[in-house]
């Protein structure tokens, strides 16, 4: 299967239907995903990324039907990662000598997953190959988010393919933004970058600048996975800007585990204490050991406060707990505020260790929280209501 894109240039990649999480089981994709490699016919031909590795035997086999294998005079590989550049042992062993394009740390990624020592052409920022009437320009994009990662832009179309940049987790037989769903497009777009790229924000603002003082025209942007933007193309960029400057809209996420339904119980007194105080703001609540934690983390990343609950298990938090934590640490979110609440029996110290991995995780801690003694009565769950209104105000 392919897709025309323009004159010259082709989709010639794989979309997965069936995939259910992403890198390895860390990142789950409830709509699939798609490989987006492409063609581009001029006075020569340029193949730009391939597929995942269990897909490589179809793509070779697909692509040799758009194009004679022997003629693709470069290979652009703008990022090592797998799931780019899967196919590269079964297209090399068709044409052995063809030079690859990436950058230098793109080398030593390739020559790390595949022991090959191809016709690499190491390239940077500013560089570009004349393919025929337009030209290739490379733009490294350092940590966007690998070190290896770059972006291409071709003149004449007016194309930027931007690698995992921009990109969305969602599988279509509609190549393009205005072919889908607007809000199942937006909301691939924000779970991809609140999972992936938030911890890489200031080289998000710092590239896409560097890329706007060139002055190309972008008529589309081509990413490596999911949709195509073609109209109105800068949409996307300019969301972009906005989720890295410590991005947050006026929602507020309840975030808890339960055993006996008390600490749910206490979760959405809390929620009823915050609404009844502040109408405009939207409350979101998960179950940790039940929602996919991807999703709670989109959450987290569009909220202004985070309020985490759980019962004292051992003298600590719920199983499930730990887990969102250990993410929200490694993703680095900026200007965010977080309370605790918590059932518990004889001990008790579930509150004072979420307060801990708040703290540990950049948020700001607003008050010490509250518990409530076995299972919240209407007296306990009216403190909580009351608890849920201070939060409003913070």
């Amino acid at each position: 299967m392919s897709y025309k894109i323009t004159d010259k240039v082709t989709w010639v990649g794989k979309i997965d239907w069936e995939l259910e999480s992403f890198h390895g089981e860390e990142y789950s994709t409830h709509k699939g995903t798609s490989y987006n490699s492409y063609l581009i016919k001029d006075e020569k031909t340029v193949l730009i990324d391939t597929v995942w590795e269990p897909f490589s035997k179809e793509f070779i086999t697909n692509l040799k039907k758009e194009v004679d294998l022997t003629t693709i005079d470069y290979i652009v590989l703008n990022h090592a990662e797998i799931d780019h550049s899967g196919a590269m042992l079964e297209l090399m062993r068709e044409i052995p000598n063809t030079p690859i394009y990436c950058t230098k740390n793109g080398v030593k990624s390739l020559k790390g997953h595949y022991h090959q020592d191809w016709n690499f052409i190491e390239v940077k920022t500013g560089d570009t190959l004349d393919i025929g009437k337009n030209k290739l320009v490379f733009v490294e994009a350092r940590m966007l988010h690998w070190p290896d990662s770059m972006f291409v832009y071709l003149t004449g179309e007016n194309i930027l393919f931007s690698n995992d940049a921009f990109g969305q987790h969602y599988a279509s037989e509609m190549m393009f933004n205005d072919e889908v769903d607007q809000t199942e497009l937006y909301n691939e777009a924000i779970k991809y970058y609140a999972n992936i790229l938030t911890p890489f924000s200031k080289f998000v603002v710092k590239k896409i600048e560097e890329v706007v003082s060139f002055n190309l025209p972008v008529d589309m942007i081509c990413p490596s996975h999911g949709i195509i933007w073609r109209e109105n193309p800068l949409q996307i960029v300019n969301y972009y800007m906005d989720w890295a400057k410590d991005y947050q809209e006026n929602q507020i996420t309840i975030i808890y585990d339960t055993m006996w339904k008390g600490t749910r119980r206490m979760a959405e007194a809390i929620a009823e204490g915050i609404k009844s105080v502040d109408q405009a703001v939207e409350i979101k609540l998960h179950h940790s050991g039940k929602h996919d934690k991807n999703d709670i983390i989109t959450d987290v990343f569009k909220s202004k406060m985070v309020v985490f609950g759980s019962p004292t298990i051992n003298k600590g938090i719920a199983s499930s707990l730990p887990l969102i934590f250990e993410m929200m640490k490694g993703l680095e979110f900026k200007n965010k505020k977080g309370a605790a609440f918590g059932t518990y029996g004889w001990s008790g110290e579930s509150v004072k260790v979420i307060n801990q991995e708040l703290e540990k995780a950049g948020l700001t801690v607003v008050n010490e929280g509250i518990k409530a003694l076995w299972n919240p009565d209407e007296e306990a769950l009216e403190k909580c209501r009351e608890f849920g209104k201070t939060l409003a105000d913070c």
